[in-house]
């Protein structure tokens, strides 16, 4: 993990006070009679039956079962029959419109997600309603490394500053996106045309910063300070790779220049989850029950995620949105449960293991005293087909309601679903206000 991830707390409160929505700061509010899933079995606290969450100022103030005190200023809501659960932390995902490198080189460390990212796109207003409340927005893999990306909090904010989780120098929080396997391979000069190239070009360029950093850093490169970054340990590499010859390739890679390596997909990470979890190396995982759209998908397999868990490789589960729609983040953990994996491990590799890969885990991930109100409100059984996610919480405010019209719109419309940016937008106002008239 990036060595920065210890002092993320000291920016955790600067970060809350500059973002945390003013309709938070008002009264305590408390959330009583639910089943809450802590993910903090490691303490003890699990599965609260019958329990009391309380949040106040963005943070929860507390946690437990029915005898937690609840401040006599609180709001107090009967949660009773329902359950509460953190945040989704989705470790890979496209929301956002954003985008990344162009095709005038293979490999572009200075370029950034976040400089491409639309907070207005309805896109993220979809993720809320799947209950995501954090996600590693990435840009594409067709290039040995993309770019930066960018760690994004999904409150709502107005510009994409007021979404970013923050390092505690208070810079940007992300990691670097690199790929190998078929997606960087092109007919064009600039590009590999082989793995083995690949590998090369990748290896020679991290020479070239080794130079550089071990150097006086002058004349200043962008592109170079952010490979420092990855070199320092202060850069998580985010790694897409398929095929297990190709997470071997980037298992070598990673021991040659001491990288932190999180591997991303590992579509056939099962064939060779051993020597993963041999090196330590954790894996955000995808599962896609209808693969298609490239051979190296063509052995997904709803049991990696249960391999992977057997061998001790540290997990999580992404939506690589909009390969897989952020709102089936819950049907894929069941999908996961159905291949093998236990119920626990699935709800934790949606939640506090993706928080844990991100560095994010002080404030994000799980549901304890002091880290921000990020949670769900569920009707039933996360992993049920037959629950419906009613409310999700950022930092302490509600940013999607079930009983809310617009809400509702976006947790079941297409991809244009209630977009102010699209034409689709207007048509369904337009028709919304001709089946008025027509009452």
């Amino acid at each position: 993990m990036p060595s920065t991830k210890a002092a993320l707390a000291a920016a955790s409160a600067l970060a809350a006070l500059a973002t945390t929505p003013a309709a938070a700061q008002e009264r305590p509010i408390a959330f009583t009679g639910a089943t809450i899933h802590t993910m903090n079995a490691d303490s003890g606290t699990g599965t609260i039956q019958g329990g009391t969450l309380v949040v106040h100022n963005g943070e929860i103030v507390a946690v437990g079962g029915a005898g937690t005190a609840i401040p006599a200023s609180a709001e107090t809501r009967d949660a009773s029959g329902m359950v509460i659960m953190p945040g989704i932390v989705d470790t890979h995902s496209h929301i956002g419109q954003v985008s990344g490198a162009d095709s005038s080189s293979a490999i572009q460390p200075d370029v950034r997600a976040l400089d491409s990212i639309n907070v207005r796109h309805s896109s993220i207003a979809r993720a809320r309603a799947g209950g995501v409340t954090t996600a590693n927005i990435m840009p594409g893999s067709g290039w040995l490394m993309s770019g930066q990306t960018f760690y994004m909090h999904l409150v709502e904010g107005n510009t994409i500053e007021e979404l970013a989780h923050r390092n505690a120098d208070g810079g940007i929080a992300g990691g670097m996106k690199m790929a190998n396997g078929t997606n960087p391979i092109r007919d064009n000069p600039a590009f590999p045309s082989t793995r083995a190239r690949s590998a090369a070009m990748v290896r020679s360029h991290f020479v070239a910063a080794q130079e550089y950093c071990e150097g006086d850093r002058s004349p200043r490169n962008i592109g170079m300070e952010a490979m420092c970054e990855i070199l320092d340990g202060e850069r998580l590499v985010h790694f897409h790779t398929h095929r297990s010859d190709d997470i071997m390739t980037a298992l070598r890679l990673r021991e040659e220049f001491g990288f932190d390596m999180l591997i991303q997909h590992g579509i056939e990470s099962g064939q060779v989850a051993r020597e993963i979890a041999a090196a330590g190396v954790p894996v955000s995982a995808i599962l896609v029950d209808s693969p298609g759209g490239k051979l190296e998908a063509m052995s997904a397999d709803i049991d990696t995620a249960a391999e992977l868990e057997r061998a001790g490789v540290f997990l999580s589960l992404h939506s690589d949105d909009p390969i897989i729609d952020s709102r089936l983040m819950f049907r894929q953990a069941a999908i996961a449960v159905r291949g093998g994996m236990s119920r626990e491990g699935a709800l934790r590799a949606m939640t506090i293991n993706g928080a844990v890969q991100l560095g994010l885990d002080d404030r994000v991930g799980s549901l304890a005293p002091g880290k921000y109100a990020d949670f769900l409100i569920l009707d039933g059984d996360p992993l049920s087909v037959y629950t419906d996610l009613q409310e999700t919480w950022v930092m302490g405010e509600n940013v999607f309601d079930i009983t809310d019209p617009d809400d509702a719109l976006q947790a079941s419309g297409g991809y244009g679903a209630g977009d102010p940016q699209s034409a689709g937008h207007h048509v369904l106002e337009r028709e919304a206000i001709m089946l008025e008239g027509a009452r």
